[in-house]
């Protein structure tokens, strides 16, 4: 049987404003008002200055130090060090070996409660084991966040080829089958910023040139798949296809295998008619994204 890593969210929201972990104590956001330090006259409730702490992470924030969360927050130190404890300790955010914060799982998972990505893991699932369960190879579906590709769903058997992505995992969009797609088909700005900082030497046969992925992402849009050799991690190699959905890309479908020599052409085969089937399941509700968004 394939293994399946799927979206859920096993949150709970408890009356009186306590979210409760799943298996763990309550976390309750009290909402007394409270004077801020650096503004005396303006009142601030608790989860007001949770939010702000949150609103500090963004594409170019990914990982902050307490200073600079603090100092972009507009909080004093120590409450910004008492309450990103507090978030920490709930999940919505992580304190890495470096003492650096990111952003945690379940802030993650929260957001895929969000209507469009809901109905697209679902809408996209079946596709995904039918796809499997006709080549036997890792199928993944992603989405662009920002300037890296997104895993929303994995299906996978006893896997020959080495993985690196998991369901919620995050890896770079120039290195993968699935963030080669999505880069393809990304606004420009995004394109540059990749092409200019993003190119990272991940394995000796990444492409690191921004010529040479220049040339690459003008076949992914002509081709209309694309497709890695051993980018990301020695051994496996990649073919993604982009979902589209009235002329808008809202996702990619990929395929990792150990070679694609010989099997290339079917498996692209394969992708786009899933990607076509998940098209149209999803577009009687579809509405194009909002101008501005990463």
């Amino acid at each position: 049987m394939p293994r399946t890593s799927s979206i859920s969210s096993t949150d709970s929201v408890a009356r009186g404003g306590a979210v409760h972990p799943a298996g763990g104590p309550a976390c309750v956001f009290p909402v007394e008002l409270e004077r801020t330090g650096q503004n005396p006259g303006v009142a601030a409730t608790v989860s007001s200055k949770l939010l702000s702490l949150l609103g500090t992470f963004d594409s170019r924030h990914r990982r902050q130090t307490l200073s600079g969360i603090a100092r972009r927050s507009g909080l004093p130190v120590s409450t910004t060090h008492r309450l990103l404890a507090e978030l920490a300790e709930w999940g919505a955010v992580r304190r890495l070996d470096s003492g650096e914060y990111v952003i945690g799982r379940r802030i993650w998972r929260l957001g895929l409660l969000a209507a469009g990505e809901v109905d697209l893991s679902r809408v996209a699932e079946p596709f995904l084991h039918d796809i499997h369960a006709a080549t036997r190879a890792v199928v993944h579906l992603a989405v662009r966040e920002g300037t890296e590709v997104l895993y929303l769903d994995r299906v996978s058997g006893h896997a020959s080829v080495p993985i690196v992505s998991t369901t919620g995992s995050r890896l770079p969009l120039h290195a993968t089958g699935v963030g080669k797609v999505l880069l393809a088909h990304a606004p420009a700005e995004v394109q540059d910023e990749v092409l200019t900082h993003g190119l990272t030497r991940l394995t000796a046969f990444t492409v690191t040139e921004p010529g040479r992925m220049r040339a690459q992402l003008h076949r992914i849009r002509r081709d209309g798949y694309a497709q890695t050799f051993e980018e990301m991690t020695l051994g496996a190699c990649s073919v993604g296809v982009p979902v589209e959905v009235h002329g808008h890309v809202v996702a990619a479908l990929g395929i990792v295998v150990p070679d694609l020599r010989n099997v290339r052409a079917r498996l692209v085969a394969a992708l786009q008619v899933a990607a076509r089937g998940i098209a149209r399941m999803l577009e009687p509700g579809f509405h194009p994204p909002e101008a501005g968004l990463g």
